[in-house]
């Protein structure tokens, strides 16, 4: 028995060496070969969040929530929160200047197709 919890380990141990590709793969095998063992393997890699998002994504969508945690330093955690006010402040004045844009140009348009209805049109003839 000790024997096959060791050859379990070493093959967790190997697969994960090989990634997420090999953990399907295997369990493909599993379902050729008796559909039990392949429903197994599912089971454990689902259970054992062998098929969730890497690390990696998950950490991106933890940053950008923008719960950081607070440091310790207390002059820091002051000075990125004032920093991360001050940017969100700018994004928004950005945002407002990009409307006003678009409004404009929308309006420049208007203008300009009110102006073309309003010219009598040649007729040929």
């Amino acid at each position: 028995m000790h024997t096959l919890a060791a050859w379990t380990g070493r093959s967790r141990d190997w697969l994960d060496e090989r990634g997420r590709a090999a953990w399907i793969a295997a369990m493909v095998i599993g379902f050729i070969l008796f559909w039990p063992i392949g429903l197994a393997l599912l089971f454990y890699m689902i259970w054992s969040k062998r098929m969730s998002c890497n690390r990696w994504g998950r950490k991106a969508r933890s940053l950008r929530t923008r719960d950081f945690g607070k440091t310790g330093n207390t002059a820091f955690d002051a000075y990125r929160e004032e920093t991360l006010r001050r940017l969100e402040d700018e994004r928004e004045a950005f945002t407002s200047f990009l409307d006003q844009l678009r409004a404009a140009k929308d309006k420049a348009e208007f203008d300009q197709f009110m102006a073309s209805r309003a010219q009598p049109t040649a007729q040929p003839g």
